[in-house]
Formats: structure tokens, C-alpha cells, sequence
């Protein structure tokens, strides 16, 4: 006997002509031409899930500015890595970003690129000798900025750029940390013992390396302070310390009585990860705001966002 079958003469159906749907052709991208302007090619994209929210969060950069409100950039080492110092140096010299705040190792590469030229060692090749992290001259300079913020009133960031302006670093020009130094703007160093090159040499104190990164927090907090009512945070790539040191700060401001929500958070990497997820994009816009998830390689992603601020700058002005 043959098994039974559903009758599907009897389902109830509809028109899709007549249905509510979530997609039309409005929403739909353009084609693309040679020679358009980046505005056109924003304007092309569809408008859609990741697109439509990265329009938003230029958006909200432009706006800031505007506003005068901070716009904190918080960032892991291969972002310096992938070439994007500029990028970010750039934004920061037109007023697009007014704290600048990242780990160690962003500081270290950013280091050695506006020194040498070149950073980033053969970590498994050099591992196998011994020789992985031993650059005494790279520590030498981020171990002495320790020291200077901690004997005096500079924050570790700034003690760094100011060393490397004061050397006249032959490849200072791209800089990240030293330009923020020049535009007098926040960099803040957050650093956990151990996890740097510099840490493992005989130059490293631990007791400035801790109170200098401590200072830097309070400084990290104190513009954390000033997000509510427009202000934007972005993590670029940093999976762990950053969205932890961001969280930390957050508690603090608002429990000194700061109205730190209605504000703006996204969350750059190539994989999306737990902390920067649930501490950046979720958790700190409870209270009032919006986060946003984008995916993407930061050679990419990061420049085309700078693009789209300048865009939606200009529209403004």
C-alpha cells in the first residue's frame, strides 16, 4: 500500500501582490559607473541591513562634530598593522575624532613604523630562537614614556608621542599616536602586563608601566563621561581589552552622576567577537542609543568609513 500524502489542494492561499513584504525595490542598489563621486556610491548602496547602518554611523560621526560632542576611536594592533594610522590621523586632524584610545601593541607597531619604517617581526620564525620581542630600542622609548607620565602629569600616550616628536621620528608625519599628540587630543594607552613586547626587557618598570596606563584610563573615562546626548564610540578590531576598559569606564562615569546615554557605539572586526559585541554594540546603549555589528577587513572597512564621514560632513556644512 502506498503511504498516505497531504492534500495540498486544500491550502488556503493568497496573492503576493497584495502581501506586505519586508523587501522593494525602493530599497534596491544602483549601478555602478566610472568616474562617480563617493556620494553617489553611497547613495547607491541598498538600503539594507549593514549598509543602511553604515550610513547611520557616518551619520552620527558627522553629527557629532556638528554637536561637539566626542567621537572615541578604541582600536587593536592590526589596525596599525593594515595600514590605517592615516586614515585615523586624518579624521582626527579634521575633527572627526577627539579621543584616540587603544592596547599596547597598537602603540608599539605605530612606534616602530614612524622610527623604522617597518614593525611587525616573524613572530613563529623568531619565536624558535629566542629572539621574538628582543628589540631594545623599541622598548627603550615606550618603557622611558612609562616612566616620564609616571613621575610627572602626561598621560603614557602622550608621553610616547611627545618622545617621538621630540626625536623627529623620520616617519613621523604618518603617526597616529604623535599626531595626536600635535592636534593636543587624547591618546590613551591601556595596557595588560604582559602582553606587550616591551614588558619582557630590563627596561620595563611595572610600577610606571601600571600608574601610566592607570592615569590613562582616568583620562579614557573622564571623555567617556561626555558621550551622552550624541557623542560616538567605535572599537576597531580590539576583541578583548578596549570593549573591557570601555565597560569599566562607562560604570564609573555614570556612577559619578554623568547622563552618559542617547549615544552612538559600533563595532569593527573581521569576526565579531563576544566582548566587543555584548560591552560595545549591546550592554552601554540599553539606557538610550543605537550599536551596530559591521563585519569586514579594516583595510577596507575603515578608510571607506572615513570616506562616508567626509560625505555626510560636507552635506552638512
Amino acid at each position: 500500500m502506498p503511504h498516505q500524502e497531504i492534500d495540498l489542494s486544500l491550502l488556503k492561499t493568497y496573492q503576493a501582490s497584495a502581501r506586505p513584504s519586508k523587501v522593494t525595490t525602493a530599497l534596491e542598489g544602483r549601478p555602478l559607473r566610472r568616474g562617480m563621486a563617493v556620494s553617489e556610491f553611497l547613495d547607491g548602496l541598498p538600503a539594507v541591513l549593514k549598509a543602511d547602518e553604515f550610513k547611520a554611523l557616518a551619520r552620527a560621526v558627522a553629527v557629532a562634530r556638528q554637536r561637539k560632542k566626542p567621537v572615541v576611536v578604541m582600536f587593536g594592533g592590526h589596525v596599525i598593522k593594515t595600514g590605517c594610522a592615516p586614515v585615523l590621523a586624518g579624521l582626527a586632524a579634521d575633527g572627526f575624532i577627539t579621543h584616540l584610545a587603544s592596547n599596547g601593541a597598537a602603540a608599539i607597531h605605530d612606534t616602530e613604523l614612524a622610527r623604522f619604517g617597518h614593525t611587525s617581526e616573524d613572530v613563529g620564525a623568531q619565536l624558535e630562537d629566542g629572539s621574538f620581542g628582543m628589540a631594545a630600542d623599541t622598548a627603550l622609548l615606550v618603557n622611558d614614556a612609562a616612566r616620564r607620565s609616571a613621575a610627572g602629569s602626561e598621560g603614557f600616550g602622550e608621553a610616547v608621542g611627545a618622545l617621538l616628536r621630540r626625536e623627529k621620528a623620520p616617519h613621523i608625519q604618518r603617526a597616529l599616536i604623535a599626531r595626536a599628540h600635535e592636534l593636543k587630543i587624547p591618546y590613551t594607552l591601556h595596557v595588560a602586563m604582559g602582553t606587550d613586547i616591551v614588558h619582557q626587557h630590563p627596561t620595563a618598570s611595572g610600577a610606571a608601566i601600571g600608574e601610566a596606563s592607570l592615569r590613562d584610563f582616568r583620562i579614557f573615562a573622564a571623555s567617556v563621561s561626555k558621550l551622552g546626548g550624541g557623542g560616538v564610540v567605535i572599537n576597531l578590531g580590539s576583541a578583548v581589552v578596549m570593549p573591557e576598559v570601555f565597560l569599566k569606564a562607562l560604570a564609573v562615569a555614570r556612577n559619578l552622576g554623568y547622563a552618559v546615554k542617547d549615544f552612538t557605539t559600533a563595532n569593527f572586526d573581521m569576526i565579531q567577537h563576544y566582548r566587543p559585541g555584548v560591552n560595545v554594540v549591546q550592554r552601554p546603549v540599553l539606557a538610550g542609543g543605537r550599536g551596530y555589528a559591521i563585519t569586514g577587513h579594516h583595510e577596507i572597512m575603515i578608510p571607506l568609513l572615513a570616506a562616508a564621514v567626509y560625505e555626510y560632513a560636507e552635506a552638512r556644512d
